[in-house]
C-alpha cells in the first residue's frame, strides 16, 4: 500500500486538476452562450438563404430543360476530382468533438477513391489537419486560427478558392463537412454539398405560400452568380460560427465530466488515506503495548 504521504500528494494533485477543469468548464460555458447567440442568429439567415437556392434550382429545372448553363447547377454523374472541405477545433479537451468530423471526411475519401475519384482536402482547424498530415494524407490548403474566430472575412477566403478551382474545371464536386450545434448537450455532424447546387423538383403545396420570386432573362446569369456565390460564402462563415458553438458545448461537458471525476477520484483517495492513518495507528499501538508488555 502506498504511504500516507504518497496518498496525501496525489490528493493534493487531483484537486489541482479538479481547480483546471472546473475553471475551463466555466470558459466554455461563458463562451458558448456567445456562441450559441451568434449560431442562432446566423442559423436564420443560412436557412432562408437555402430556401431560396432551393426554390431558385426548381424554377431553373421548371422552366429550363437540362438545367441552367451556369456550371454551379451542372451536375456531373461521376466526378473525377472531390474536394472535400471540413472543420475541426485548433484545441483539444473537448471529447469526440473532433473525431467525428474526422472519422466522417475518412469515410467519404475511402468511398470516393473506391469510385476511382481523386480526393482533395481543404482543412480547418488544427486537430484535423494534425490527424491527417500523421496518417500521411496530403491536404491541398490548411487554414489554422479561423476555427476559434470566425469571421465572414476568413470564410470567404477558404472558399472562394474553393469555387475558383469548381469554375475552372479543376474539382467536380465540393463538400463541406463540420460537427455542428444542435443544443447545449448534443453535436450534430453535419454534410452538404456545395458545388454544383443540386437542382430540385418544384412542387406545389397548400401550407407554402405563393412565391414571388421572377427570374429575368437578361439579369440570370449575372444574378444567377451573384446570389450562389453568396450562398457558398455564407454557409462557409456558418459552418465556422456552428463548428465553433458546437466545440464550446463539446468542451464544457468534457470539463464538467472530468470534474467530476476528479471528484470521485478525491474521494477514493481520501478513504485510501483514512485506512492507512488507520493502519498506521493500529500498528504504532501495537507496537507500544508490545514493548509494555516485554518490559513485566
Amino acid at each position: 500500500m502506498a504511504s500516507l504521504k504518497e496518498i496525501k500528494r496525489n490528493i493534493q494533485s487531483v484537486k489541482n486538476t479538479q481547480k483546471t477543469t472546473r475553471a475551463m468548464k466555466l470558459v466554455s460555458t461563458a463562451k458558448l452562450r456567445r456562441a450559441e447567440a451568434a449560431a442562432k442568429q446566423s442559423r436564420a439567415y443560412a436557412q432562408k438563404l437555402e430556401e431560396m437556392m432551393e426554390e431558385m434550382s426548381a424554377k431553373i429545372n421548371h422552366y429550363k430543360i437540362g438545367g441552367s448553363s451556369s456550371k454551379f447547377f451542372n451536375e456531373v454523374s461521376q466526378p473525377k476530382v472531390v474536394d472535400i472541405i471540413f472543420v475541426t477545433a485548433d484545441k483539444g479537451l473537448c471529447g469526440g468533438f473532433n473525431i467525428q468530423t474526422i472519422k466522417r471526411v475518412s469515410q467519404l475519401i475511402n468511398t470516393y477513391q473506391q469510385q476511382g475519384a481523386k480526393v482533395r482536402l481543404r482543412a480547418v482547424g488544427r486537430k484535423g489537419i494534425e490527424y491527417f498530415t500523421f496518417k500521411g494524407i496530403d491536404i491541398l490548403e490548411k487554414y489554422v486560427g479561423i476555427s476559434a474566430a470566425p469571421s465572414y472575412e476568413k470564410a470567404q477566403e477558404v472558399i472562394q478558392k474553393a469555387i475558383d478551382d469548381f469554375m475552372d474545371g479543376e474539382t467536380d464536386k465540393v463538400i463541406l463537412v463540420h460537427n455542428g450545434y444542435l443544443n447545449m448537450l448534443t453535436q450534430e455532424l453535419r454534410e452538404s454539398n456545395l458545388m454544383p447546387v443540386a437542382i430540385k423538383e418544384e412542387t406545389a403545396s397548400e401550407n407554402k405560400p405563393e412565391s414571388m420570386m421572377e427570374i429575368e432573362a437578361e439579369d440570370e446569369e449575372k444574378m444567377l452568380d451573384s446570389l450562389v456565390r453568396k450562398y457558398f460564402e455564407y454557409s462557409m462563415f456558418y459552418a465556422l460560427i456552428d463548428s465553433l458553438a458546437a466545440e464550446h458545448s463539446a468542451r464544457m461537458q468534457a470539463m464538467d465530466a472530468a470534474t467530476n471525476n476528479a471528484k470521485e477520484r478525491v474521494g477514493k483517495l481520501t478513504i485510501a488515506y483514512n485506512k492507512a492513518r488507520q493502519e498506521a495507528i493500529t500498528t504504532e499501538l501495537i507496537e507500544i503495548i508490545s514493548g509494555v508488555e516485554s518490559l513485566k
